[in-house]
């Protein structure tokens, strides 16, 4: 039986409400106290060791309006996410002059369970935010830069963390519905499961306990909390494509929660599920001839499925001035996913539509020990040992030749293991009330093992480490001003195909291995100031070196081994906030980035040499009743497509909107997206590629996956 997009909306919707009914009817206890979270605007002058270092808020994510799910790491300073196929697919992320693709070299983390994949069969690093639910994210901290011990593979240009509420204050049910066939229904909250209830004698019992025939015990402090977290959504969109979307996602969270600010332990599980069809990049020749619409696509049988399933444990514990954290996790994927980017060159008769596809287990775990308030020859200083250790099991991945999905060759397929051990350390030393230093240092072993290969002349593995020393100096504050130096040394790793691989499964051709671990250097200069009251200035002049641009190039199942590259630039951030209801940030990053050695055709395809994003919120504040408005801009400019330069990318400027009102338990909003309409593109490439009936070997040509039209979307949610 096939149902409608509006039915099977209605059936989630109705099990969402099922759901929150007896929790609607359940007493609430006593909520934890509020905490007043600044976000991006925060003040750290004393703690931070970088400029580039930051946090956003529960209130930084929630209030700007975002097309897809990935854009809420826009909220860090000089990244920009967009996409180039449907909904379900890892977005592009593009930042300090790196075209990311969908991951490599940032280094994504949930509670510090890793969000990346390496070895994937798509792309190295891939990065699938779709899992995330942003209402239950607490705050999102964020570096970039080389600078950090406690970051390691694929961060080179930054990293990011989510992390999410122990515990919720109030409950909530939203409802979302807008344009295209989007609707989206999520239900979230907290139960309560150690909250003080006193009986009529005055006897405190626990609420569990509460009625049963219970001796009387002390109450229990007050600072200690014992909870159940719960979230489920559904969202569908079918987008302005004319072969609509269709992508559905479910995400589904239950999290244990016990202790308090300084102990705790939580228990996550999580889940996600997404189905979706893909619109894919489209030749720029077949739109402006007609043959093809700006919304149109060439293979109507492209998409996918994925789906990601985690239980992470971990806990806090402190004694004295030892703090010891660390957590165990466990992670289920898989990606079945149906492509075409070339349509018709390769193989005229059926088309060059491929299938990548992959399931893996993740088992992995962290653990730090810091000493705070200790002494380095009598200067005041902090400790940081730390174990991080990660074991990819990947059964199959493979890369296979289809026609509208269905297979018809095997390019390759493997049996990857892969895993890596680190330890770090690092010291914050102040060594006066004007100066102190952070000096670290990491190191990393690498095992890389790829069997059962369709080719046996690639299986094989390899081990390889890698030491990386870590330095900031920071002067100050004076006069509400800090200054910053910064260097160290990093590393990304390549897919551990391409580290086995002797024989080009495409064309049979002997190829060299590319090297398991490349590394990566960068320094910063900075500067952060709050001399201006209620405004937070942050300055940073970067530069980021790697050895080689070496990767494995899942859409060809092949080794490519690029020259070494440069990048240096500068970012620019303000954040002013003069009275609760109005906020007010400006964000630029400017960037140069080249090939080395690499003569007149040293350019980076897809590196962005200027962007700006800013906005303003206004109105109620996220706890206060009244109006509220955001307005936000995103901007990048024009880029080389190719190595010479003679193709440039369009320029982009998009405007959001949104307006609402807040009273009581109830909130309702209308958001607006791409708000003047604007048919910019969201991704732009230049290759070559055929359409049936044109000459066989095709044209070069740019190939673009445009900006969606200006939508509207309509949100209600009730608290409880």
């Amino acid at each position: 039986m096939s149902l409608s997009k509006r039915s099977r909306f209605v059936i989630a919707s109705s099990f969402v409400a099922a759901v929150a009914a007896p929790l609607a009817a359940q007493e609430t206890a006593t909520e934890l106290d509020a905490v007043t979270v600044v976000g991006k605007a925060d003040d750290l002058l004393g703690t931070a060791p970088a400029a580039s270092e930051g946090h956003a808020s529960s209130e930084d994510l929630l209030s700007r309006p975002i097309l897809r799910r990935g854009e809420i790491l826009e909220t860090i300073p000089g990244l920009i996410i967009t996409q180039h196929a449907g909904g379900g697919k890892a977005n592009q992320y593009f930042l300090r002059g790196y075209n990311l693709d969908h991951g490599t070299d940032f280094a994504t983390s949930l509670d510090g369970m890793p969000l990346n994949m390496r070895t994937h069969a798509h792309g190295q690093g891939y990065t699938d935010l779709n899992g995330v639910i942003p209402e239950l994210v607490e705050r999102l901290d964020y570096v970039k830069g080389t600078y950090t011990a406690a970051n390691g593979d694929l961060s080179t240009a930054g990293s990011a963390n989510f992390l999410l509420f122990k515990h919720l204050e109030r409950n909530q049910a939203t409802f979302e519905i807008g344009e295209d066939n989007y609707y989206r229904g999520l239900i979230a909250g907290s139960i309560r499961l150690d909250s003080p209830v006193a009986p009529a004698d005055g006897v405190v019992v626990s609420a569990k306990n509460a009625g049963k025939n219970v001796q009387p015990v002390a109450p229990a402090d007050p600072g200690v909390t014992e909870s159940l977290t719960y979230a489920l959504e559904y969202n569908t969109y079918d987008g302005p494509w004319v072969l609509p979307e269709d992508f559905e996602r479910w995400n589904g969270l239950l999290r244990y929660f016990k202790g308090d600010e300084d102990n705790w332990f939580t228990a996550t599980l999580m889940g996600y599920h997404g189905e979706w069809n893909s619109s894919d990049q489209i030749p720029e020749r077949a739109v402006k001839d007609g043959r093809i619409d700006r919304f149109g696509t060439v293979d109507p049988t492209t998409g996918g499925h994925s789906q990601r399933y985690s239980l992470n444990l971990a806990f806090q514990t402190t004694d004295g001035d030892v703090v010891t954290t660390g957590n165990v996790y466990g992670i289920h994927y898989d990606l079945d996913l149906y492509s075409s980017f070339t349509y018709f060159l390769d193989y005229p008769d059926h088309g060059d539509q491929f299938q990548q596809k992959e399931k893996r287990w993740v088992i992995g775990g962290n653990l730090a020990r810091t000493w705070k308030n200790q002494e380095f020859f009598g200067t005041p200083a902090d400790y940081t040992l730390g174990f991080q250790t990660r074991h990819d099991l990947i059964d199959p991945i493979g890369l296979y030749r289809t026609e509208a999905r269905r297979r018809f060759a095997t390019v390759r397929e493997d049996e990857v293991y892969e895993s890596s051990y680190s330890v770090y350390a690092d010291s914050t030393a102040r060594w006066t009330d004007w100066f102190r230093t952070n000096i670290g240092v990491r190191g990393d072993v690498f095992y890389f093992d790829t069997s059962q290969s369709t080719l046996a002349a690639n299986e094989g593995s390899e081990w390889d480490g890698i030491v990386s020393p870590k330095f900031s100096a920071i002067f100050g504050p004076w006069k509400e001003t800090e200054l910053y130096l910064n260097y160290g040394m990093g590393f990304h790793s390549n897919d551990a195909r391409g580290v086995n691989t002797v024989v080009d499964p495409n064309s049979g051709d002997r190829v060299d291995k590319v090297d398991p671990l490349v590394r990566t250097m960068g320094a910063e200069i900075g500067v952060r100031t709050q001399v201006v009251p209620h405004l937070t200035s942050t300055l940073a002049l970067f530069w980021l070196e790697s050895d080689s641009e070496l990767v494995y190039i899942g859409d060809a199942g092949a080794n490519e081994a690029g020259p070494g590259s440069r990048r240096y630039g500068i970012e620019f951030a303000n954040y002013w906030r003069p009275v609760h209801w109005f906020s007010l940030d400006a964000e630029f990053a400017i960037t140069h980035a080249r090939f080395t050695d690499s003569g007149n055709e040293d350019h980076i395809p897809g590196s962005i040499p200027f962007m700006f994003s800013g906005g303003m919120t206004l109105g109620a504040h996220a706890e206060d009743e009244g109006f509220f408005a955001t307005l936000r801009a995103r901007a990048f400019d024009r880029r080389p497509l190719i190595e010479d330069n003679s193709v440039k990318g369009k320029s982009s400027f998009l405007v959001n909107a949104g307006v609402g009102y807040r009273k009581a338990n109830w909130e309702a909003a209308v958001e607006c997206l791409n708000l003047f309409d604007r048919d910019d593109n969201d991704i732009e490439y230049y290759y070559t590629s055929r359409l049936q009936n044109e000459r066989p070997e095709g044209y070069d040509d740019v190939h673009l996956h445009p900006t969606e039209p200006r939508t509207f979307r309509l949100r209600v949610t009730y608290r409880f």
